[in-house]
Order: structure tokens, then C-alpha cells, then sequence
């Protein structure tokens, strides 16, 4: 039995770092597939049994990487401190590169030497030493370690080519006559260092959404003691079983349990809705959500991890470190990419000494480091997973989670778009749509006093018709003081045709119309056209006469309409399941404006249905309650589960709605595309810049230094690309 393991990295600055973390962990015993997204610092990894010494031997496999695997508890605050290290290394490189660097530049540009050509080289070559082997000493240990383990990185290029640089320091003290570089590789490092710098920023900026609604959660919590009082205590400090007040504007401290006490409850947090929640005694609260009106007394069910905000939070960010599809391609150039440019770099170098100049030895090195520090892996890698963690993240706040990145890809290539029927297109429910009294119209009031017979007769019974039509006689007012009046009420149900009651000494039927006929029930009420639009006729029988006629249908979703509506604009048809007789269904499809219909399904037979569709060449979504739909949201292309709160069923579906807001699918179908669409643009500025940055540089005609700038201008491209994307979403709001 198999189980997912989510590890944090430190120390990766590269897709490579990546792919050697992933090698390393692929080699631990037990560990079934390794994925590491160095974009959002994740190792997302299947494992089989764990004998308790797992979790050391994933700790040693990535340290002999060279990296570090952190405590996600304190993984904000050492991402923090990430940030700030990376901030002193960019400066004090730069401290220390400036001043050579503008010596060398009035020397190359003008002519001018404000102090002898020997102090300078001495200079330089001080300077350059710290910044490469002192402040850039992680680069140089990376590549030392990349030759150890013939595993190589970004880091083993920017290495090999900033010692390079500084070597010709060294051989021109030694008295060789060659170009001198050492400078050059001071600010291959320091400007490496820029690259990393707003890397990191932007990253951290691309994976924050997630971790902000952990933070927006409650600090304190007002629990209740034993003896009736009230004390303030922390968050962390709450358990299981404990009951905290929460007045208005609070925030409910931790999921758990209204046990006193009515409200209105702020869930946008979680469900993207901004419309309050009514709640009353025992009702399910989440943590973060604020309470509206009055005070509340909630008893806590889950904390810490347990939560269910911090379960959605462990879910997105297991979701942000999948892969894409069309990553694999970019994945499988960046495995042979670091390897590929040492070789062109070392042909670069011998084919500049033999065909152009062979005494030029600095020609040949310029156009070597030039080839080195120009190539970029890390645009490759960083293309899609940062645009799935703002894409994802974007979509997290809103209440739509995306479970895997494959679902984004899928989505776009959508052309039909399947709705379970009951809780999905329709509000789950019955109620009265149609009434008509005892005079035989098809309309028609029906008499207070029929009203509260029905009521008096109704109300004791479960069944979802009884509620509807109680639901429908309580709407008018004294109803309810009428019915105390009628008298003692005995009732006689009768499964599958309705109740047989006595109120008050008068003999009194409700159910189907055909049993009232079938029970010698005198007079008609014409209800042909209810049952041409699917409802569900229930009658009322007083003394052997037919007094009152109800038309029952489960009521369409109010946002239905336009749902289905923006998903034709976007180009899908729709389509719609259901066990209903066909009359029934073809009238709430019609009302919705649902394409095509599949009714009096059993449900194993919605799964047929999908496959018949997929056997035409469609790319089919199906949308369902994620529970008794999961079979055939599992057959889909794409499933999407729509629900609230915590009944929804996460692990059925590749994208989980946490609102029945209908109007949530066609964004999440837009959400879907415009994350790829990005994806797409940043893989092909990814391919391009490669293919006409290399060969510049192997012709000589990119100065090292130019070559590292447009290197890390390319990466920075790339997320900042990638953060524009949230802004496309908000477009499309």
C-alpha cells in the first residue's frame, strides 16, 4: 500500500538542482516515484511501507545532493530568511565587484588607468576570489560536488565558467600572456546573483497564495472553562472537545460544531461566495470563516493539520508540484541540456584554436565562458510550474481547486461538458410549482382549510414530497394556528401511494392520484400538463372528494441558466444525466438550455453514457456531487465535483468546486486554459531565446558578461510572465 510524502527543499536554484534532488531521492529504497518542482521548493513522492527510518533516509539522500529538506512548519519563516541571504549575497558581491569592474571598463572603454596596471591586477584578482570562493562558495561546492557525482547543474556552468574567468587572472601573475577575465568572473557570479535574487522574490510570489489563507485564520480563541467562565488563549492551545465563544465579527477559531446559538457566517474564504451563511445549532463551522451576527458557542472537532482549511492548503500545494504533460518534453531537454553545453563549450573552445585563431587563446576562452553562462535550463524548468502555482493559486482563493496539473491541459482540449442532474443542475429538492383547488381547473387557490387538513396529515412524514407541499401550506400565514384547531389527528401511511388519516373526525387522503382514484376518490382536477413538464402530482382527499392538486419538480438552480449559457460561448456542449423519466428530464433540461439529455439512467449506467461520448472523439468534463457521481467523474477526461464545505468529496474529481455555485464551471474551464495558454507562451520564449542565444554565443559574438545578463534575464522573463497571469485571471472575472 502506497502513501504520498511531501518533503520541502532549501538550496535548489535551477531545474537541474531539481532533477538531481529527484535522482537522489529515486534511489531510496521504498520511494516509487520521485517529483520535485523547484519552483515551489516541493518533493512530492509515492512511497511503499514506512519502517520508521524512511524519513532519515529521504533527509540523507537529498543532503548528499547537497541540498537540505526543511520543517514546512517554519517554512515560511525560512523562506524569509532565503530571501534575506540571498539580499547580502547580491550586495556585498557587488560591493566587492564594482570597483574592479569600473576600473576594467575605463581602462577597456577609455584608456584610462587611475592607478598602475599591477595594483589593478592584484586588486581584481582580491576581489574576485572573495566573491567567487567566498561569497558564491554554494556555486563552487555545487560544482565540485556535480563532477564528484557526474550530476550536473546550472550551478556547475555558472561555476565552471566563473573559475575559468578567474584563471586567467592567475596565469597572466604567472606571467602567460592571455586576456584577463578575473573581474569577468566576479560578475558572472554577482550577476547570477540578481537572477537568483528576484528568482526567489517572484517564486515566492507565484506560491503565497496558498499560504495566505492559512494566514488569514484566527490567533486567539475565547474558550469556555468548566465553570461557566470565559479566557482568552491561543489558537494552538485549543483541542478537541472544547467550546469557544465566537461574537460577531470574530473568526471561528477551528472547525468544529455550532452547540448554541444562530448566525450568518462569512465563507468566501473557502467557498469563494460572498453571500453569508445562515447557521444554527448543528451546523458544521470552518475555521478563518467570520461570524456574522450573533454570538455563537462552537464545540472544536478538528485543529492543527486536521483542519479543513489546512487540508485544502496540503492538497494545492501536492497539486502545484505535479506535472503538466507537455512539461515532460521540456523536462526531458533539461536532463541532457547541462551535459550538452559543457561538450559545446569545450568544441566551442578547441574549434575557436583551431579554425579561427590558434594563438588567440582569449578568443577562445571568451566565446567558451560566453557558451557556459548563455544557456538557460532554468527558463525551460520554470516555465510551467510557476504558471500552475499562480494558475492554482489564483483559482485556491476562489474556491476552485485544481487536484493535478494534467487537468489544466486537459481542459483546454474540452468540448463537452456532462451534468449530473439531481444537486448539480437542479437544487436537490422538490417543491410546489403548481396548485389547483377541488373545482376541476388546472389552476386554481386552494382553501385555507384544505391547506392546514393537508398540513395536519403531512407534517409527521420524512418523504421529500411531504416537506414540500408542508413547506408550501406553512407559507400562508395562520396556517399553522388552523391546523391546532382541527383536532386530534391519527394517520395511517400507505408505502408507495401516500397517508390515510382522520383530523377531527373527517376522512382525509394525501398522495398520488392515482391511488386517491383507486381509493373511490368523486371529482377531477385536470393536471395532463403538469405531467408534460415533469412534475410529480400529489392530491388531497376530503370525505371522498378531491379538494386540492399539488405539482411537485425539483427547482433548476437559479445561476443555471447562464452557466450553461457562457459554456456555449466558450464553445462546449452540454449534456445531462439523469435517473428521471425522459418528460421530466427534457423539461429541466429545456429550462437550463441543456444541449442533449441521457434519462432513466441507473448509476452504473452514467458511466456508460460518458463512454459512449468518448467513443464519439469527445473530450468530456463531468460534473457531479462527487459522491454518488465518483465513478463517472473518475471516467471522465475531466471530473469536477461541486459541492460546500466540508461534504464535498475531494478525492473524487480532478477539479473540486467548493461552492454549488454553477457559475464556477465555466471560470474554472477559462481558469484552465488561460493557465496553459501561459504555460505554452513561456515554454516557446523558453525554446527560443536558447536557439538563437547559443549559437551567438559559440560564434563569439556575446561577451561573457552580456551572455550571463541575457541568462538571467531570461529566467526572471519567464516568472514574471507567469505573475502576469493573475492578472489576466482577474480579467476574466
Amino acid at each position: 500500500m502506497s502513501k504520498s510524502i511531501q518533503l520541502h527543499i532549501e538550496g535548489m536554484t535551477c531545474t537541474s538542482c531539481a532533477s538531481a534532488v529527484e535522482k537522489a531521492l529515486g534511489k531510496v529504497p521504498r520511494v516509487q516515484v520521485a517529483q520535485v518542482n523547484f519552483a515551489g521548493g516541493k518533493a512530492l513522492l509515492e512511497v511503499g511501507e514506512d519502517d520508521g527510518d524512511l524519513q532519515q533516509a529521504l533527509r540523507k539522500a537529498v543532503s548528499d545532493a547537497g541540498y537540505a529538506v526543511v520543517d514546512p512548519s517554519e517554512k515560511r519563516a525560512q523562506a524569509e530568511a532565503h530571501v534575506r541571504k540571498e539580499l547580502q549575497r547580491l550586495i556585498w558581491s557587488w560591493v566587492l565587484t564594482a570597483p574592479p569592474m569600473v576600473l576594467m571598463l575605463l581602462h577597456m572603454i577609455w584608456g584610462i588607468h587611475p592607478i598602475p596596471m599591477h595594483v589593478y591586477e592584484i586588486v581584481a584578482l582580491a576581489a574576485s576570489a572573495v566573491v567567487i570562493f567566498g561569497i558564491g562558495w554554494p556555486i563552487i561546492r555545487s560544482t565540485i560536488h556535480s563532477f564528484r557525482t557526474l550530476n550536473f547543474t546550472m550551478d556547475s556552468l555558472i561555476g565552471i565558467g566563473a573559475t575559468a574567468a578567474f584563471s586567467t587572472g592567475i596565469l597572466r601573475m604567472a606571467g602567460v600572456t592571455i586576456g584577463d577575465f578575473t573581474v569577468v568572473g566576479a560578475m558572472i557570479i554577482a550577476i547570477n546573483f540578481i537572477g537568483n535574487y528576484i528568482k526567489v522574490k517572484a517564486t515566492g510570489r507565484a506560491g503565497s497564495a496558498i499560504q495566505k489563507l492559512l494566514e488569514l485564520g484566527a490567533r486567539q480563541a475565547t474558550r469556555l472553562t468548566s465553570d461557566g467562565g470565559e479566557e482568552v488563549v491561543d489558537v494552538t492551545a485549543l483541542a478537541v472537545g472544547d467550546v469557544v465563544r465566537v461574537r460577531p465579527g470574530e473568526k471561528i477559531p477551528s472547525d468544529g460544531v455550532i452547540v448554541r446559538g444562530t448566525t450568518s457566517i462569512d465563507e468566501s474564504i473557502v467557498s469563494g461566495e460572498s453571500i453569508p451563511v445562515d447557521k444554527e445549532a448543528g451546523s458544521p463551522v470552518i475555521g478563518a470563516t467570520v461570524n456574522q451576527m450573533g454570538a455563537i458557542d462552537v464545540r472544536i472537532e478538528k485543529t492543527g493539520e486536521d483542519t479543513f482549511l489546512s487540508q485544502i492548503v496540503e492538497l494545492v500545494e501536492k497539486a502545484q508540484a505535479t506535472r503538466v504533460p507537455v512539461q515532460e518534453l521540456a523536462d526531458r531537454v533539461t536532463a541532457i541540456f547541462v551535459p550538452a553545453i559543457l561538450a559545446l563549450s569545450a568544441l566551442t573552445f578547441v574549434g575557436w584554436l583551431l579554425f579561427t585563431s590558434p594563438t588567440d587563446v582569449s578568443a577562445a576562452l571568451s566565446a567558451a565562458i560566453a557558451t557556459l553562462v548563455i544557456a538557460c535550463p532554468c527558463a525551460l524548468g520554470l516555465a510551467t510550474p510557476t504558471a500552475l502555482m499562480v494558475g492554482m493559486g489564483y483559482g485556491a482563493e476562489r474556491g476552485i481547486l485544481i487536484r493535478n496539473g494534467e487537468a489544466i491541459q486537459t481542459a483546454r482540449d474540452l468540448d463537452t461538458v456532462v451534468f449530473d442532474k439531481t444537486g448539480t443542475l437542479t437544487v436537490g429538492r422538490p417543491e410546489v410549482r403548481m396548485t389547483a383547488g377541488g373545482d376541476g381547473a388546472a389552476t386554481g387557490d386552494v382553501s385555507r382549510e384544505v391547506r392546514a387538513l393537508t398540513l395536519a396529515v403531512e407534517r409527521e412524514s420524512e418523504h421529500p414530497l411531504a416537506r414540500a407541499v408542508c413547506d408550501w401550506a406553512r407559507a400562508e400565514e395562520g396556517v399553522e394556528a388552523e391546523v391546532a384547531s382541527l383536532g386530534a389527528v391519527e394517520t395511517t401511511a400507505v408505502p408507495g401511494h401516500g397517508i390515510r388519516a382522520t383530523v377531527g373526525g373527517r376522512a382525509v387522503l394525501v398522495g398520488s392520484m392515482r391511488w386517491l382514484r383507486e381509493e373511490g376518490v368523486a371529482g377531477t382536477i385536470d393536471t395532463e400538463e403538469w405531467k408534460q413538464l415533469g412534475m410529480t402530482v400529489v392530491g388531497t382527499a376530503v370525505d371522498g372528494t378531491l379538494a386540492a392538486a399539488f405539482g411537485l419538480a425539483d427547482a433548476v438552480k437559479e445561476d443555471a441558466q447562464a452557466a450553461i449559457a457562457a459554456l456555449h460561448a466558450l464553445g462546449l456542449k452540454t449534456v445531462m444525466l439523469t435517473g428521471d423519466n425522459a418528460v421530466a428530464a427534457r423539461a429541466i433540461a429545456n429550462q437550463a438550455g441543456i444541449d442533449e439529455v441521457f434519462a432513466e439512467l441507473l448509476p452504473e449506467q452514467k458511466i456508460d453514457a460518458v463512454q459512449q461520448l468518448q467513443g464519439k472523439g469527445h473530450i468530456v468534463a463531468m460534473v457531479g456531487d462527487g459522491i454518488n457521481d465518483a465513478p463517472a467523474l473518475k471516467q471522465a477526461n475531466v471530473g469536477i465535483a461541486i459541492g460546500t464545505g466540508t461534504d464535498i468529496a475531494i478525492e473524487s474529481a480532478d477539479i473540486t468546486l467548493m461552492s454549488s455555485s454553477l457559475g464556477m464551471i465555466p471560470r474554472a474551464v477559462e481558469m484552465s486554459r488561460d493557465t496553459f495558454r501561459k504555460i505554452t507562451t513561456n515554454l516557446f520564449w523558453a525554446f527560443f531565446y536558447n536557439l538563437v542565444a547559443i549559437p551567438l554565443a559559440v560564434m563569439g559574438l556575446l561577451h561573457p558578461v552580456v551572455a550571463e545578463i541575457a541568462m538571467a534575464f531570461s529566467s526572471i522573463t519567464v516568472v514574471t510572465n507567469s505573475l502576469h497571469l493573475r492578472r489576466v485571471l482577474k480579467k476574466g472575472e
